[in-house]
């Protein structure tokens, strides 16, 4: 628990910061804006409620619960993967590039820590 929790809320902590520079250059009238803090804050809410399964499933030392949570970092750090290349179609979208590519990096880093501490421990 003491490796997971801090992992899963780095992530957390990535994709609200995602959102907010995506917020700074929006791409259309219907993408997330500073000049619409109704829609930013519920996308930052949406992603909150999102990363509460992940969170909760960090606390637990259950062989069982580190593999569902396993899935769920597999599945951020596909979406982290798939936000990386806005930063090169859209410009002034860069920013967004490098938190994808933290947000990757970190959710990877956090499979590898389960799967190395939580796996092999709890049986």
């Amino acid at each position: 628990m003491v490796k997971k929790l801090p992992m899963v809320l780095f992530t957390l902590i990535l994709a609200i910061a995602a959102i907010l520079i995506a917020a700074r250059h929006p791409t259309g009238p219907n993408t997330v804006s500073y000049d619409e803090p109704f829609g930013l804050w519920l996308s930052i809410g949406m992603v909150i409620i999102l990363f509460l399964p992940g969170l909760i499933l960090a606390l637990f030392k259950n062989r069982t619960a580190n593999m569902i949570l396993i899935v769920f970092q597999a599945f951020v750090a596909i979406v982290f993967l798939g936000m990386m290349p806005i930063g090169f179609i859209f410009q002034g979208s860069i920013g967004v590039s490098v938190i994808a590519l933290l947000g990757t990096l970190v959710s990877i880093a956090s499979i590898v820590i389960i799967a190395r501490t939580g796996l092999r421990r709890v049986g």
